[in-house]
């Protein structure tokens, strides 16, 4: 059933303080109640010691048919790479809604990728979120609760590691959902609570243009990542529909104005895709594209999914090579997880026939 109430993990700083002045409670008790929920980790406040006011507080308003809830998700299944560096967890919200989030471990660093959406509007062919369409828009506190969950996780698995990187990658447009998106990362590199720092905050887009210039506009701290996947207008509404309503040249001088206004690289995202977008020409094509941006390329070898027939291409160190010899740099993204689904929606949409393992709440 769904949670009564307003989510406490909704609320910036500001709000906390201002939802406990209106109480009659001094906001400074504010500080006190962040720090339990955002840098310790709390998930049950009553437990707590707090100061007479906030505890009375607390008791009154927070709980099960009461003003306030936090958003704590159940964990329906939870699979570990072979590697040990993958986790990935399938997250039932309070209204039902399944979400995946990925805790991804490199060399000395410890990576998130949240949902921002259950489902995705965007359609993008080879994607499988993109294969399920649109349910809804994640709430702030419903992200927030992602990034809870996965640096709980590594505490409980290595004690002395931080969680250091956030990408907006899971299920989801990060910028059809603009609002919840950019509330959630106040509230997750605020230094009093999570602090995941702005520059190690990479928010991935198909190509929403109006949030590309909103971004721009607000010349928003967050790296900006867009997957882009074709060098031409026929060849990206192939694979990305939502071309259709931003065009390839719409989304390309979006990106340039935001290059110049904000001073920031842009890293683009390739999906390779045999036969589709891997060609040498293609490479050459997508290079003219970038020419005088400040731009990363970031070659993707395809996670294959149910419902497209697409195969990994074997054309993409030439296309690399095309790129560099271009100037652009060019990697290819680190995988992780692949054997146990880690692409956006593959989990879900594998478990949607299986009946679901919950793993108890520790």
């Amino acid at each position: 059933m769904p949670s009564a109430g307003a989510s406490l993990h909704d609320l910036s700083f500001r709000e906390m303080a201002e939802t406990l002045e209106a109480s009659g409670v001094n906001p400074q008790h504010a500080k006190a109640l962040w720090k339990a929920i955002y840098r310790d980790g709390d998930r049950d406040l009553h437990v707590r010691s707090f100061s007479p006011p906030l505890k009375r507080w607390l008791d009154e308003r927070l709980g099960d048919g009461r003003e306030f809830h936090v958003d704590s998700p159940e964990v329906v299944d939870e699979i570990h790479s072979s590697d040990g560096l993958t986790r990935k967890f399938l997250l039932r919200l309070s209204d039902g809604q399944v979400i995946e989030t990925v805790l991804m471990g490199y060399d000395g660093r410890h990576t998130v990728c949240v949902s921002t959406q259950a489902g995705c509007a965007m359609g993008c062919v080879f994607c499988a979120t993109g294969q399920m369409g649109f349910v809804r828009h994640l709430r702030p506190g419903e992200i927030v609760a992602q990034v809870l969950h996965a640096r709980r996780v590594l505490r409980e698995i290595a004690p002395h590691r931080r969680l250091r990187n956030l990408v907006m990658m899971g299920m989801g447009e990060p910028l059809h959902n603009i609002d919840s998106v950019l509330k959630a990362l106040d509230i997750i590199s605020d230094v009093r609570g999570i602090g995941i720092g702005p520059s190690k905050i990479a928010i991935s887009t198909v190509g929403v243009v109006p949030g590309i210039r909103r971004l721009a506009d607000e010349n928003s701290p967050y790296r900006l990542a867009v997957s882009l996947h074709g060098s031409t207008e026929e060849e990206r509404a192939a694979l990305v529909p939502a071309s259709q309503k931003w065009s390839l040249a719409m989304l390309m001088e979006a990106c340039r104005d935001y290059g110049e206004r904000t001073g920031k690289r842009i890293f683009f995202e390739w999906t390779l895709i045999e036969g589709s977008n891997d060609s040498p020409e293609t490479a050459r094509r997508l290079a003219d594209l970038l020419r005088g941006m400040d731009a990363h390329v970031n070659l993707i070898p395809l996670n294959p999914t149910a419902g497209y027939s697409g195969k990994t291409s074997a054309s993409g160190h030439g296309f690399q090579r095309i790129l560099r010899e271009a100037g652009f740099p060019c990697t290819f993204r680190q995988r992780r997880g692949i054997d146990v689904a880690a692409g956006c929606g593959m989990l879900k949409a594998e478990r949607r026939s299986k009946p679901a393992v919950v793993v108890p709440k520790a």
